[in-house]
C-alpha cells in the first residue's frame, strides 16, 4: 500500500527525471510524506467516492493519496510540464485511478469542470492561497467543503475570528462563502525544498453568505475600504468609499453599526449590512 505513494527518494527521482527544479515563482515545495498524506485525505472527511479538485498537484503526492483513497480527482496544474507527467506517474502506479488533468491557471479559469467537484483539497502555493481559494469558491458553487494546506500564517488569517490580532480582509471574505476552521498543522520537513515556514491546514465549509441587498462586489469593497487603514475608526476609513466621512457616519448609523468601531471588530454581515446601507 505504501508503494502507492510518493516519497522522498521518489520525488527527487521524479524530478530529476522531468528536469524540474523547484521555482519560488510557482511556490513550488513538494510534499512527500505518506504518513502526512494520508492524515490529509483523512481530515477532509470526504464522503465515499467523492470527486476533488486539487489545485497545483505537482509531482502528484496529494494527487495519489486522494485517488488511493477512491476519491475521483480532477487536478488543475499551472506547470505544463508537471500537467503532462501527472498522468503518468499515476497510471504507473493506480492504473485504474479517475484522473482529470487540465493545464491552467487556477485564478484565470476558462474551463468547465463536469463533472463539477463538490470539495477542494490542495497544497496550495504560499505567494497565491488566498485569491485561489476566493476565486475557486465564488467561481464554483459546487464545492461544499474545502481543505486546504498553506503557510501557518495564512491559515491563522483566514480562519480568524472578528476582534483578533490575524483578522483582516481574507477572514471577512472567506466567511462570506464558508465557516472557517484550522485543521491542524504541518511541518516543513515534509516538504522538498524545506520551505522557510510551516504550514497549517484550512478548513472551509460552505454556507449561504449573508441576506443582503448588496452583491458580493459591493460588499467586498467596503471591507477592502475598512481595512486599507485598519487603525481608523470606520467613519474615518470609509470617508473615501461613502464620499465624505458625514456620509460615511451616515451610512453606518443606518446599519446599525457603531461609526467609532474599527472593521477588525465587525463580522461579514455586519459588512453586509453597511453596503446595502449606502
Amino acid at each position: 500500500m505504501s508503494s502507492v505513494l510518493l516519497g522522498p527518494a521518489e520525488i527527487r527521482a521524479l524530478a530529476d527525471r522531468l528536469g524540474v527544479r523547484p521555482t519560488k515563482t510557482l511556490g513550488q515545495n513538494f510534499l512527500h510524506d505518506p504518513n502526512t498524506i494520508r492524515r490529509i485525505v483523512r481530515t477532509a472527511d470526504l464522503a465515499p467516492g467523492e470527486r476533488v479538485l486539487e489545485v497545483g498537484p505537482g509531482l502528484g503526492s496529494l494527487t495519489l493519496g486522494l485517488l488511493e483513497a477512491g476519491h475521483p480527482v480532477t487536478a488543475i496544474e499551472i506547470d505544463p510540464v508537471l500537467a503532462a507527467a501527472l498522468p503518468i506517474t499515476v497510471s504507473e502506479r493506480l492504473p485504474d485511478a479517475s484522473l482529470t488533468v487540465h493545464a491552467a491557471d487556477a485564478l484565470h479559469l476558462q474551463i468547465a469542470l463536469d463533472p463539477a467537484p463538490t470539495a477542494l483539497v490542495a497544497n496550495l502555493p504560499y505567494n497565491v492561497a488566498v485569491p485561489v481559494v476566493l476565486t475557486l469558491l465564488e467561481a464554483l458553487p459546487s464545492l461544499h467543503r474545502t481543505l486546504v494546506m498553506v503557510q501557518a500564517e495564512v491559515a491563522e488569517r483566514l480562519a480568524a475570528a472578528p476582534g483578533s490580532k490575524t483578522y483582516g480582509v481574507p477572514s471577512v471574505k472567506a466567511a462570506w462563502y464558508a465557516s472557517a476552521s484550522r485543521a491542524g498543522s504541518i511541518s516543513r520537513a515534509v516538504f522538498w525544498p524545506v520551505p522557510n515556514v510551516d504550514s497549517g491546514l484550512v478548513r472551509l465549509d460552505r454556507r449561504d453568505p449573508p441576506t443582503t441587498s448588496a452583491s458580493r462586489r459591493e460588499v467586498f469593497a467596503v471591507i477592502d475600504a475598512a481595512f486599507a487603514q485598519r487603525r481608523k475608526t470606520l467613519r474615518a476609513a470609509l470617508a473615501g468609499w461613502a464620499g465624505s466621512a458625514p456620509e460615511a457616519e451616515r451610512i453606518l448609523r443606518a446599519a446599525g453599526v457603531d461609526p467609532s468601531a474599527r472593521g477588525e471588530t465587525l463580522g461579514v454581515a455586519e459588512f453586509a449590512a453597511i453596503a446595502a446601507a449606502r
